[in-house]
């Protein structure tokens, strides 16, 4: 495991490394949770879909009235700087490392107060670490995963610091000895702790419509674009509690992730309880577009 003394970091516009890393107690991130973040996967020291990540980072910042403090350019050259630190600082390759950039914007340093204040400078936090993918045993056989009802607020496409309603649904699976908790809101699938959920029925793949229910992860596009060159028939619509059940195969997807079979959901199998042909293909695709990527020159 890395030592934390060895994880390079970005903070208000100085690199250090994590122990070095200070903000204030008064931070409205510490104190509210008043702030916003992405995760972005870097595959042979190539971030991923970055434009896509940079569009949801603009709209989760313009829902919490935080204003941008760093365009795309400047966002990328910080993580670049921060992909080759790691790999310096750890030994790695820096074209062969998988890593994660996460970047946190929070409403700034302000005294207490539930009003957001508009005469303060965010505090931008950027740090990169190894990605840990799901491991062959989880992709040969699937995963398992438990059901809850979605308990979280009404504001989930905002990719919020806010996070305690996701610890508290992922801990539900941790409890029960599985990889995630599916949820349901009045009867309708919404999306799992940390992760979106996806239904396949007769080879279609399904998922929840893009609301204020459901955090639109960036695979979103990438599945609908994978679907696209399989042929594989793709549509957005609510889906109901009975159909997750009755589904052919079921998945999750994510930055760590990326595309991952659930074979047994609240101790049932789903379908004939194997990872199914959607699936395989799904993941063809995404592997493809990670070898792309890979290959791809830095701006």
């Amino acid at each position: 495991m890395t030592s934390l003394s060895a994880l390079p970091c970005y903070l208000n516009g100085e690199f250090t490394t994590l122990p070095h890393a200070k903000i204030s107690v008064m931070d409205r991130g510490f104190i509210f949770g008043d702030g916003v973040y992405e995760v972005v996967p870097v595959y042979g020291g190539q971030l991923f879909r970055f434009e896509q990540h940079m569009a949801r980072l603009e709209r989760s910042l313009k829902e919490l009235r935080i204003p941008n403090p760093s365009t795309r350019a400047q966002w990328a050259k910080v993580a670049h700087k921060l992909i080759a630190d790691y790999a310096h600082s750890t030994g790695a390759i820096a074209n062969k490392s998988d890593q994660l950039i996460y970047i946190q914007i929070t409403r700034g340093v302000a005294m207490r107060d539930h009003v957001m204040p508009t005469d303060i400078t965010p505090t931008v936090f950027v740090m990169t670490n190894v990605m840990k993918p799901p491991s062959d045993e989880q992709r040969r056989l699937g995963v398992t995963c438990v059901t809850a009802d979605d308990f979280r607020w009404e504001k989930a496409h905002i990719k919020a610091t806010s996070l305690l309603g996701a610890v508290f649904a992922r801990q539900i699976s941790v409890d029960a000895g599985a990889t995630e908790t599916v949820m349901f809101r009045d009867g309708f699938l919404s999306e799992a702790a940390s992760s979106n959920v996806w239904v396949v029925k007769n080879g279609r793949l399904l998922g929840a419509p893009k609301d204020n229910l459901v955090l639109e992860g960036i695979r979103y596009g990438l599945i609908e674009d994978i679907c696209a060159q399989q042929g594989i028939p793709f549509a957005l619509r609510r889906i109901t509690r009975a159909e997750v059940l009755a589904a052919d195969e079921l998945l999750l997807s994510s930055a760590t992730k990326e595309v991952l079979p659930v074979t047994q959901l609240d101790g049932q199998p789903v379908g004939n309880g194997q990872p199914g042909p959607v699936y395989a293909r799904l993941y063809a695709g995404y592997q493809q577009a990670k070898a792309a990527a890979r290959e791809a020159t830095p701006p």
